[in-house]
């Protein structure tokens, strides 16, 4: 799988082993910086990361910084991306099977090392359950991008 990955200052370090990790597991990552623990504003790597995502430069996206807020909040701007916090597997198995997220946020203030390898490994590895109500309401997401009452609108265009 082709994977996006960015971090600001605080998240570098992780990044760097969560790097590590995908590659120990064939993935092609993309990296999207920062390639230092010199300060700088997550939303510029965030960016990078979430428009790789939703141009289909990569199939995924992994975001570090030290909440996970910061980068959830700018990647979730970007039309198409699903970015979600998870801090423990049950929210990185969920993120995925329900919501189909295509981003993931980790927070490195809080998830230690191996935790953070359990949530990355279990996200990467749980499927969309296509179909149903779940398709249903990433559909609605969808519509909101697109600025529609989500009550009335079902599907990639307004009905």
């Amino acid at each position: 799988m082709k994977i996006a990955i960015a971090a600001d200052h605080r998240g570098y370090a992780m990044k760097e082993r969560v790097v590590a990790l995908l590659n120990e597991q064939e993935h092609e990552v993309i990296d999207m910086g920062t390639n230092s623990s010199k300060s700088c504003d997550y939303p510029d790597m965030g960016y990078q990361a979430a428009k790789a995502v939703a141009d289909d430069v990569a199939e995924r996206g992994i975001t570090l910084c030290g909440s996970g807020i910061g980068m959830s909040i700018a990647t979730n701007k970007v039309n198409g991306v699903r970015a979600a916090i998870c801090h423990d597997e049950l929210a990185a198995q969920m993120s995925r099977r329900h919501n189909n997220a295509n981003m993931l946020c980790l927070a490195t203030d809080v998830l230690g090392e191996e935790m953070m390898r359990r949530v990355v490994m279990t996200w990467l590895e749980t499927e969309f359950e296509d179909g149903g109500r779940h398709e249903r309401r990433i559909m609605k997401v969808a519509c909101i991008e697109r600025g529609e009452d989500p009550a009335g609108c079902i599907g990639p265009t307004k009905k």
